[in-house]
């Protein structure tokens, strides 16, 4: 059954076999690869683009340049994206540069982060955390999407 994919480069919606994830796929438009182990940092009109079409969980840090916490776990969050995708699709987001999405889903504390499933909030955590800690945390909050 084919998985609705965002593109992280041209934010095009890509259909791919749900077997064939794991296989580097590359987008139908711009022909770049659809995961590329790392966060994609995205605005307010990608960040809807990528809650609503992706068939995958999404997960979201939200952070802001000034904040001592969000730049500790910055590489922690980049680690736990080479280990997640393609299960998953990992964004960022400044809540500086991007108030209005901070102020839509209520971010009190940063950083913060949520889980998306179906375009709608599954599950938030505030604070920092070590990568066995959040991989863990995604395992017992999104137990659905393990392989």
């Amino acid at each position: 059954m084919p998985v609705a994919i965002v593109c992280p480069q041209c934010f095009v919606t890509n259909r791919v076999p749900a077997a064939r994830l794991a296989d580097v796929p590359t987008c139908g438009k711009c022909h770049q690869a659809l995961f590329q182990a790392s966060p994609v940092s995205v605005d307010m009109a990608q960040f809807q683009k990528m809650i609503a079409y992706n068939d995958i969980p999404v997960i979201v840090d939200f952070w802001a340049q000034w904040c001592g916490p969000c730049k500790m776990f910055a590489p922690v969050y980049a680690q736990a994206a080479e280990k997640l995708e393609p299960r998953f699709r990992l964004l960022k987001v400044d809540t500086e540069a991007h108030q209005d999405i901070a102020s839509q889903y209520r971010i009190q504390s940063i950083p913060t982060i949520a889980v998306f499933k179906q375009g709608k909030e599954a599950t938030r955590q505030a604070g920092a955390m070590q990568l066995g800690q959040l991989l863990q945390w995604v395992d017992q909050n999104i137990p659905t999407t393990k392989q």
